[in-house]
């Protein structure tokens, strides 16, 4: 798979892999889901683009700092079910793009690896809350395909 890489606050199809998997030796996410893109790194010796992706999930927080919820609005223009969901923020999986887990969004034209993009002061919200969790050292990141 190929292509440009997304834009911050893109949201991409991908196998993403939980950090409690990735404690347990797993090295695959056992679903793919939709994942929003907090950050980008450019590497310039080698023109290698890293990427941040932030878990979507229906499954509730545990705590309330631990996720942003998505507003209905946003999942309708997004094109994802009419389910609650959340952005994960206490833990982020990092690539370099496109990476063997980042998939074609089903029901859209063959290629397309992105649903869309969240309103910025979404963007901001996950972005504010992984940064403070990362800061309370609640915050993970997966190194993956490298």
């Amino acid at each position: 798979m190929s292509g440009a890489a997304p834009k911050r606050g893109s949201v991409i199809r991908y196998g993403y892999l939980w950090a409690r998997e990735s404690k347990r030796g797993q090295e695959e996410g056992r679903k793919d889901r939709p994942a929003l893109v907090i950050a980008l790194s450019v590497q310039t010796e080698d023109g290698e683009t890293r990427i941040f992706a932030s878990a979507i999930t229906h499954s509730p927080p545990f705590a309330r700092d631990d996720a942003v919820e998505i507003p209905a609005i946003t999942k309708r223009k997004l094109g994802l079910d009419s389910d609650p969901a959340w952005i994960v923020t206490t833990e982020v999986n990092e690539f370099v793009w496109p990476g063997p887990d980042v998939l074609p969004v089903p029901g859209r034209p063959p290629g397309t690896l992105v649903y869309g993009e969240v309103p910025d002061d979404l963007l901001q919200r996950a972005i504010k809350s992984f940064v403070e969790n990362r800061r309370k050292q609640r915050a993970i990141v997966v190194r993956r395909s490298f």
